[in-house]
């Protein structure tokens, strides 16, 4: 019934502002019209975005119970404890990895089953994990990294250990070591970002002019020039778009982790440690103050990705 009723109210709401809109747009104010179709959006905006991130911020300054005020000692615990750096290396190391790793793939499969004979078919074989939730991924891969002791009797249920085992090595607990650990996981995220890439750089590869490709083959220009001279500046806008979505995307990464480790064995990142910190050591203080140190992370890979676009479409 409560759900009902919002919506009831929502239309009610939306209803009043169109009608009203409606009857200034009659009399030619299209400045009103405009805040008056905005209004809601940016109702909404302020509601659930704007004052939780200021209540976020304010929070960050006060100590677990959020009834006594540290100052910035929630910082300073980030910064200095171990557990915490700890945190931070295995954020740097996602952020690092993943996003170039992620759109190398992608683009070298994008262009090599470039008009190829069954390109769709082999475009669709890496875009698939793409349609699997984080969840479903990383369930999947822990399978894979699943260990089982090498005894008789005992029958392997991973595939990298049975892999190991047929050729005649011992089966390892591959989430258990740090950092291999770490990078394994991120193995997770590449396979699922490949296919991202790879769709949105084909794209951009087969929107490059034709003359330019035939003028330099005659020019005689190989593969490689091919790739460094005419391939790499054409679609450049594209893979700076993809890198930023993905490195936007893995300072965020939260599912693998939680689903395959919990954070255990030193693979936590940033923000599962803050949910970690909020809602199961009761630390709220320092899991807002980790809140805000994932926010102020990401608001240089967003301008920077807003400016190149702008300047991209400028020329």
């Amino acid at each position: 019934m409560q759900m009902f009723a919002a919506i009831g109210m929502f239309a009610a709401v939306m209803g009043v502002i169109l009608f009203v809109a409606g009857r200034v747009g009659g009399r030619r104010n299209d400045r009103v019209v405009a805040y008056a179709y905005l209004a809601p959006a940016l109702l909404m905006l302020s509601v659930g975005l704007v004052y939780p991130g200021l209540r976020t911020i304010y929070q960050s300054f006060f100590d677990a119970s959020l009834q006594n005020f540290i100052g910035i000692d929630n910082y300073k615990t980030i910064f200095t404890d171990a557990d915490q750096l700890v945190v931070l290396r295995n954020t740097v190391l996602w952020v690092v990895v993943t996003p170039f790793v992620a759109t190398a793939v992608g683009m070298v499969y994008a262009i090599l089953v470039d008009k190829a004979r069954l390109e769709s078919f082999a475009k669709a074989l890496i875009f698939l994990p793409m349609a699997i939730s984080f969840v479903g991924a990383s369930i999947i891969w822990r399978f894979v990294y699943t260990y089982r002791p090498n005894q008789p009797g005992v029958q392997q249920i991973g595939l990298l250990n049975q892999i190991l085992v047929w050729l005649g090595g011992e089966p390892q607990q591959w989430l258990v070591d740090s950092p291999l650990n770490t990078f394994l996981l991120i193995v997770v995220m590449i396979w699922i970002q490949s296919g991202f890439a790879m769709t949105v750089l084909s794209a951009a590869i087969k929107a490059i002019p034709d003359d330019i490709v035939e003028a330099a083959r005659l020019d005689g220009v190989g593969a490689w020039g091919m790739f460094r001279f005419v391939t790499l500046p054409s679609i450049r806008p594209a893979v700076v778009v993809v890198l930023t979505t993905i490195g936007i995307g893995t300072l965020k990464v939260f599912d693998i982790v939680r689903t395959m480790t919990g954070g255990q064995f030193d693979t936590s990142v940033i923000a599962n440690e803050f949910y970690s910190q909020s809602f199961r050591s009761d630390n709220k203080g320092l899991g807002a103050a980790l809140a805000v140190l994932l926010f102020i992370l990401v608001i240089p890979i967003v301008v920077y990705n807003v400016r190149h676009l702008r300047a991209s479409e400028s020329r």
